[in-house]
């Protein structure tokens, strides 16, 4: 047990500087999500920026594209935010139940298709990282929109991401996402005393 410590603990000094920049602002971004921070996005898109080349560089191909649709979601967010700004704040909303059916079937659906396609690219675990893809994708226009349930979307992404990066050995981005499964949590318990506050949750009728 001491001996496998030990290699992590080697495996950590031995992440990049660019690693350590991408999970610093990474979890820069979280922290000011949770308290409704329109600067989150800036640090969202230099985090994953980094990532882009981060994950390519070690045949993650679709974390690597998922991360060019986190930049453009990145200035989406911010003008989504800042918009609302200079009008009625943009309230935290929740999708029906049968809307989360339809996404989560149609994730289903797309991920062997996806991952066939990155397979022919030689991606490691394509399968699994092109079901990160496609439901990251919805969870990100969720938090950008304020949609409750984005919490509970990326702590099933968050999860099987940790697997993917320690396989990859990636071990201080694994790290990362252990801390965000515990930011989710704060998350979840921050939008809900913001809802007590007079933040009202509102169910979103268009999305059913």
């Amino acid at each position: 047990m001491n001996e496998i410590i030990q290699n992590i603990i080697t495996a950590l000094y031995a992440q990049s500087w660019l690693e350590v920049t991408a999970v610093v602002t990474a979890i820069l971004y979280l922290i000011l999500v949770i308290k409704e921070n329109i600067w989150c996005w800036p640090f969202a898109f230099v985090s994953t920026a980094i990532y882009v080349y981060l994950f390519h560089s070690v045949a993650l191909l679709s974390e690597s594209l998922l991360n060019i649709y986190y930049l453009v979601m990145a200035v989406y967010g911010w003008w989504q935010w800042r918009k609302k700004l200079q009008s009625p704040a943009l309230k935290i909303q929740q999708w029906r139940l049968m809307t989360h059916l339809k996404i989560i079937s149609g994730c289903l659906l797309l991920t062997p298709v996806i991952g066939f396609f990155m397979t022919k690219l030689g991606a490691s675990f394509p399968y699994i990282d092109a079901f990160v893809l496609v439901m990251a994708v919805i969870a990100t226009l969720m938090v950008a929109k304020k949609v409750f349930e984005n919490w509970y979307y990326w702590l099933i992404i968050d999860t099987i991401s940790i697997y993917l990066f320690w396989q990859k050995q990636m071990y201080l981005t694994a790290l990362l996402f252990v801390v965000y499964i515990a930011l989710i949590f704060a998350g979840i318990r921050a939008w809900k005393i913001l809802f007590k506050h007079g933040n009202s949750i509102t169910t979103n009728k268009a999305n059913s």
